[in-house]
């Protein structure tokens, strides 16, 4: 790192050395307008981001409902730079957009990207398919319906050329920016490795770049300090892709470096934990100049039975324009407007998720979905049943419940105005649906 701009030595080491932790979260504003109970204490506001919120310490984020019920999401601060980068490349007027985002696993960049977003197409996608289980399990609990998640390879994208607006990569990378936080990385961490992941990171970017629109937005990030994975990956895409650099700008009490590449002086932002309050971490920001229209003919999704439309439809809101499908035994629910998009992608890529799950019909009978609970389109004339603390942790380790005055049949369980999931309530005992392999295992 000698030479690095903005790298200073005595401070980097310091700053390593002092065992100091930065925590920070970032609010779900679409889940947060009558939220209470936050069992943490903010310290103060992540400034690039305005949903960002540092804490005094570090709480038992396990042991907190509202983090089960996607009401926060606990991520790294500087990463939160992304909707910083988004506000000065894309701009405020999102509706409509195709947005994909890469390396998505565990989902910190996709649930900004949702709440960024609105009304645009968010497509998650993880190539490991262990990851993408938890993928699944984050997007779903922020709640929104405007995502598909994928699990496949850059190269599998190949026939959407043309397709995204705007594509994150965030780059597999070797780790240096996460030394304060996780001394695993120490370990795992040599030159060795930076020349493996800069190749690697040439790669994925090679093989997703066809996707991207013309005049589109790219952005890439690592949470790596080595040149060989940052400034030296800008002048590759600036010299063997059509891509322009974007500079940001950027408050100069933030502490954030602005770098230029060697050859090509392409920009980037790179983040020192002695300078800014975060972890390690760079992005660089392009724009694709070259490019033809889309071309794939969209092909057609097929609706879901009109009686099984009509039943689940007394579940969702009123005021939403939803095209209802079926997957299996169950009818999946997405903004009318990107049904065709969901059957263009379904047939190109392969789908973990897709909108939100409603349920299944199953006889005169509806069986909620647990996503429906955790979702933003939950019908609030649905039956309901507030928690206390004591009450939402044995609901969440899946536990048997003793309730008072509660109404027979399904009922979703909140705490703090926050859903947590659904209860079937019988004469003589409640049912407690909480997913099995997402329970809370710790005492």
């Amino acid at each position: 790192m000698e030479g690095v701009k903005g790298f200073d030595r005595e401070a980097f080491k310091t700053v390593h050395e002092s065992g100091k932790q930065v925590v920070s979260v970032r609010m779900n504003d679409e889940k947060l307008l009558k939220v209470e109970g936050l069992r943490f204490n903010v310290e103060g506001n992540v400034p690039w981001c305005p949903h960002g919120k540092y804490l005094k310490e570090r709480p038992s984020f396990t042991l907190d409902p509202l983090l089960h019920g996607g009401a926060y999401y606990v991520q790294e601060a500087s990463s939160m730079f992304l909707w910083h980068a988004l506000e000065q490349t894309v701009g405020e007027n999102t509706e409509g957009l195709k947005v994909l985002d890469l390396c998505a696993a565990p989902g910190g960049k996709s649930t900004l990207l949702a709440s960024f977003f609105k009304n645009a197409f968010i497509v998650s996608n993880e190539v490991i398919k262990s990851r993408a289980s938890v993928l699944v399990e984050n997007i779903t609990k922020w709640g929104s319906d405007d995502v598909v998640i994928t699990n496949n390879d850059p190269k599998d994208f190949t026939p959407l050329a043309n397709y995204f607006d705007v594509i994150v990569v965030d780059a597999p990378c070797s780790g240096s920016g996460l030394f304060r936080k996780d001394f695993a990385a120490i370990e795992e961490w040599s030159e060795e490795n930076v020349l493996l992941c800069s190749r690697r990171q040439q790669r994925i970017v090679a093989d997703i770049f066809p996707a991207l629109k013309k005049d589109g937005i790219l952005i890439y990030s690592t949470c790596s300090y080595s040149k060989e994975e940052d400034e030296d990956i800008v002048d590759w895409m600036m010299n063997e892709l059509q891509v322009a650099t974007c500079r940001l700008q950027v408050d100069g009490d933030w502490g954030i470096v602005e770098v230029e590449s060697e050859k090509h002086k392409g920009y980037g932002y790179r983040f020192f934990p002695d300078k800014v309050k975060g972890e390690g971490f760079f992005i660089a920001a392009f724009r694709k100049n070259n490019g033809d229209n889309f071309s794939l003919r969209y092909p057609q999704l097929q609706a879901a039975p009109k009686q099984e439309i009509n039943i689940a439809k007394d579940w969702v809101m009123k005021n939403k324009e939803l095209f209802f499908f079926k997957q299996r035994e169950n009818i999946i629910a997405i903004p009318s407007l990107w049904k065709q998009d969901v059957a263009l992608l379904q047939k190109n890529l392969y789908l973990r998720k897709a909108g939100v799950t409603v349920g299944t019909v199953k006889g005169k009978e509806f069986i909620p979905s647990h996503e429906l609970a955790l979702s933003l389109l939950l019908n609030e004339n649905v039956p309901r049943y507030d928690l206390n603390y004591e009450q939402a942790i044995k609901y969440l380790k899946k536990k048997d419940l003793l309730l008072e005055n509660i109404m027979k049949g399904w009922v979703v369980v909140d705490y703090c105005n926050v859903n947590l999931g659904w209860i079937k309530v019988l004469h003589n005992r409640v049912n407690n649906y909480y997913p099995a392999n997402w329970r809370i295992l710790k005492d």
